[in-house]
This record gives structure tokens, C-alpha cells and sequence, in this order.
């Protein structure tokens, strides 16, 4: 493959879905991760997409350029803290159970990973977060001690993000990253912001694993900003009313399915 198709594939990916991660690239993308680098640092250079941590996203999408965003796309926390509420709290207790006493987690902040708290107690665990209402669940839990990453504050969503690209992240590796999701289909997880996707990145690539926490309703949701695909996932938790094809979707990318009980 020539530079000016490898660099025309580039672009229609990132044009198609907003940030796309270097491991995705490479496995699109006939070039070594060398050759695919320079291809990325020469479309950088020309104002053609932007690098960021994990990946590289579309040039219109960079709104810390201009100005620091104040909220971001998406229903807020507070309008979906009650949907779905007891399948949620029954995929956080699922969730937990999966915890080990004593062990590093990160769990990204979203209304269904805040139900994982109140099962985490007793267990000693060390958890980075980016969610202030998680934050605040696990304060008065003796034992459990709570990391949070340097950045702005979203107050719609009550998290933490840091929107320069840079690792604003204390050095934390963990077993497991538990995250949530706006939509889940057959190109993988997607959020609704690209600010999101780059944050979320930088948590995968510090974990050795990834459970996503999504009730059912995650997989008839709209499109959005792809954050990793299917095959970057290890489990995916939900509930009973899943449908039939959205269950084999998650089975046949090689993904434990868990079902949880409301």
C-alpha cells in the first residue's frame, strides 16, 4: 500500500468515526506501526487530523485549541441516574463480585460504574476514578483508598477530564477497568463526545483488562464516537432483557457476556 492510500484510509476512518486508537489503525492499515507513526506525524503536521494520547482524532473535533469546552455532549448524570436503575444496580453488584480484596481498579465514571460502591466496601481495594459522585460513594468506606486524575471539572457529569491531551494521571496500572457506555454495537464501544474517547483511552491502555458495564438499552443506542472495538474487551455485563442478536454480537468477538440478575 502506498503512503497516499494508507494516508487516505486514515483519514476516511477518523473522518468516519471521530477518534480512531493506534492499535485499530494498525490493524487496518497495511504499513508497520513505524510507517503507519510517520504517516500519522505527517497528516499531524499538515493540519490534517490531531494526535492525541492513544490515538488520533479529526482536526474539528479539537475544542481545547480554542477554548476550554464547559459541558459536553450527551444526556447529563442527573437525567440518567434513574433510567434503568434496577438493572443498574444489579450490573454493579455483578460488577464488584468480579473484585478481588486488596486489588487496583480504575472505574470510569458513569451512572451504572457508581453502582459497583456500595459492594466494594470491606474489600480494601485501590480505585482511580475520574467521577466525583463516585468520589464521594467511597470516601466513607474504611479501607478503600481513592485516586483521582488532574483535569477539568464537567459539572453535568460530575467528572474529572483532562481535555489537553496531555497525562494529567498519577502512575496507576490496574488489573481490571470498569467503564460504562453511551452505545455499544458491531463497530464497538462508542461515546457521544470525542473528549470522552481520548479520557477513556487513556484508562485502557493502563489496564490489563476492561469489563464494560451497560444495561441492554446500551445496544439499541444511537451511533457515536467509537472507543475501542469489541475485541478490546474482555467482559461485557448487562441485563436480561438483551436481545438475542445483540448477545451473539458480544459472544462472537470473543467477549464474556454476563447477565446479571435484577
Amino acid at each position: 500500500m502506498h503512503a497516499s492510500e494508507r494516508e487516505s484510509l486514515i483519514l476516511r476512518l477518523v473522518r468516519e468515526k471521530g477518534f480512531v486508537s493506534f492499535r485499530e489503525l494498525e490493524r487496518c492499515v497495511a504499513g508497520s506501526p513505524a510507517t503507519i507513526r510517520r504517516d500519522l506525524g505527517r497528516l499531524a503536521s499538515e493540519g490534517r487530523l490531531l494526535r492525541v494520547h492513544g490515538g488520533v482524532k479529526h482536526a474539528d473535533a479539537d475544542a481545547s485549541n480554542a477554548e476550554l469546552p464547559n459541558s459536553l455532549l450527551g444526556a447529563s448524570f442527573n437525567e440518567n441516574i434513574a433510567r434503568n436503575l434496577s438493572q443498574k444496580k444489579a450490573i454493579g453488584r455483578a460488577a464488584a463480585d468480579l473484585c478481588k480484596p486488596g486489588a487496583a481498579l480504575m472505574i470510569d465514571g458513569g451512572t451504572t460504574t457508581l453502582q459497583m460502591c456500595p459492594h466494594l466496601a470491606g474489600l480494601n481495594t485501590q480505585v482511580l476514578t475520574n467521577s466525583l459522585y463516585i468520589v464521594s460513594a467511597l470516601m466513607g468506606q474504611r479501607g478503600t483508598r481513592v485516586l483521582v486524575p488532574g483535569g477539568a471539572v464537567f459539572p453535568e457529569q460530575n467528572i474529572i477530564l483532562s481535555v489537553f491531551g496531555e497525562d494529567a494521571m498519577p502512575r496507576f496500572h490496574a488489573p481490571t477497568l470498569f467503564m460504562g457506555a453511551a452505545s455499544i454495537g458491531a463497530q464497538g464501544l462508542m461515546q457521544a463526545d470525542v473528549v470522552l474517547v481520548a479520557a477513556e483511552r487513556r484508562l485502557i491502555e493502563r489496564a490489563d483488562e476492561v469489563v464494560v458495564l451497560a444495561d441492554a438499552s446500551k445496544f439499541d443506542g444511537p451511533s457515536g464516537n467509537v472507543v475501542c472495538a469489541l475485541d478490546e474487551i474482555d467482559v461485557v455485563i448487562t441485563d436480561a432483557r438483551i436481545k438475542p442478536g445483540a448477545a451473539k454480537m458480544i459472544k462472537a468477538a470473543g467477549v464474556q457476556l454476563v447477565i446479571a440478575d435484577a
